[in-house]
């Protein structure tokens, strides 16, 4: 990335600003209590998102490469350090949720605090830095929507079900019927290029070979995932990978996360009846494969799906932005709504090499044991999506808004 691909557009300080103010303003409907609870060890409070990407900022930007910056609070480095081992010691991951001080107000005051020091900083910022603060930005975005997936988790394990705001409610929409569209085939491009932003494991842009195959036009709802339900599809180990069998037996899933046998699910909004033509979301990487192969389906590439969205807007479908979150529901738009699981490992491309400096850390070691997600959700900073972008999580993740979108041969 160059800081003319960084600034390109609306200028770096009020892309910064507004990415400040949105999490700020996600947090707005929280108590201290709410934003101290940690779900579960895969998940994060709500405070320790805000206070994380205030800690990036600070370490990379302020503390790096400005002379006279002094960081606020020696100690918080230590709580807020997420997994960047050249920082030194941390607080482990697990035990987020027992870090009731500094308070949620603190943070927001530590937030104040590195929010004027990078105003006053960055017109005499180096090139350097002013591309971490445009990595620091996208940081921030992804830890927005972790934000609201983590405190969906945290409000899904109290028995009074609070609801995070008042959401839209679903419409019901009628099912449209499932229509293939063909993908291109032969030798293409993928990757991000030279002049955009992206993080370090959209690149370098390389060539690879797409076999005929035709991609849905729209994600999997939650009433095809009923007739999955209803058909046997978690009760059948010939649909299911082994482990993903395994995990079937040992956590007793029978649905996807959130749901209930009445026939609700669990929101952001409180427990809403389902809407069988909105897209299905939280369901694993098991959960999708085994849906796929009951569907005579498959996954769809990484580069099916980033070739087969090369030219949608990647700023479509519901996503977050000012007017908060939004209820997933279907469309024909290819970006938003829900992550779509592919059958391919996050593995480095052809070429690949780590960002310099400890922020190197951000990508590279965790290529093994997870799967690439691509799109957007309904969770997902408006902006923030584009056709390279590589989601990534373990096969048994699906507290996240990770549906599916089916590919097959031809």
């Amino acid at each position: 990335m160059n800081v003319s691909s960084a600034i390109r557009g609306v200028g770096l300080a009020e892309r910064l600003a507004a990415t400040r103010a949105l999490s700020l303003a996600l947090a707005n409907p929280l108590s201290d209590a709410d934003a101290t609870i940690q779900p579960h060890p895969d998940a994060s409070p709500a405070k320790w998102h805000l206070a994380h990407t205030t800690w990036f900022f600070e370490t990379f930007v302020l503390r790096d490469h400005v002379a006279d910056y002094r960081v606020h609070d020696g100690r918080w480095p230590f709580l807020f350090n997420s997994y960047y081992e050249g920082e030194g010691e941390r607080h482990p991951r697990a035990r987020r949720g027992m870090i009731s001080r500094p308070s949620l107000d603190e943070v927001r005051g530590w937030r104040a605090h590195v929010d004027e020091a990078l105003d006053r900083a960055l017109p005499r910022l180096p090139p350097a830095a002013l591309e971490l603060v445009a990595l620091g930005i996208q940081h921030e975005q992804q830890h927005q929507e972790l934000f609201l997936t983590d405190i969906l988790a945290t409000f899904a394990e109290n028995p009074l079900e609070p609801a995070y705001g008042e959401l839209p409610s679903a419409a019901c929409l009628a099912m449209e019927p499932l229509t293939w569209l063909p993908g291109r085939e032969g030798i293409v491009e993928v990757g991000a290029g030279p002049d955009e932003f992206a993080f370090d494991c959209e690149r370098p842009r390389h060539r690879t070979l797409l076999h005929p195959h035709a991609i849905a036009h729209r994600p999997v709802t939650n009433g095809e995932w009923q007739e999955f339900i209803a058909g046997g599809g978690y009760r059948t180990p010939a649909l299911w990978l082994s482990e993903g069998w395994d995990w079937v037996r040992r956590e007793h899933i029978a649905a996807p996360l959130y749901w209930h046998e009445d026939g609700t699910a669990f929101t952001l909004g409180g427990r809403r009846e389902l809407d069988r033509a909105a897209p299905v979301a939280h369901v694993s990487y098991y959960e999708a494969d085994a849906f796929a192969r009951w569907a005579g389906a498959r996954l769809p590439t990484e580069a099916d799906w980033e070739e087969f969205a090369a030219a949608a807007d990647p700023t479509g479908g519901h996503q977050l932005d000012r007017a908060g979150p939004v209820i997933p529901q279907v469309g024909g738009a290819v970006f938003g709504d829900v992550w779509n699981w592919t059958a391919s490992a996050f593995l480095p491309y052809p070429g690949f090499v780590p960002a310099a400096g400890t922020v190197g850390e951000y990508n590279g070691k965790f290529m093994c044991g997870q799967f690439v997600l691509k799109g957007a959700s309904c969770a997902t900073s408006r902006g923030h999506s584009r056709a390279s972008y590589r989601n990534f999580f373990p096969p048994a993740a699906r507290w996240q808004f990770s549906g599916v979108r089916l590919a097959r041969d031809r």
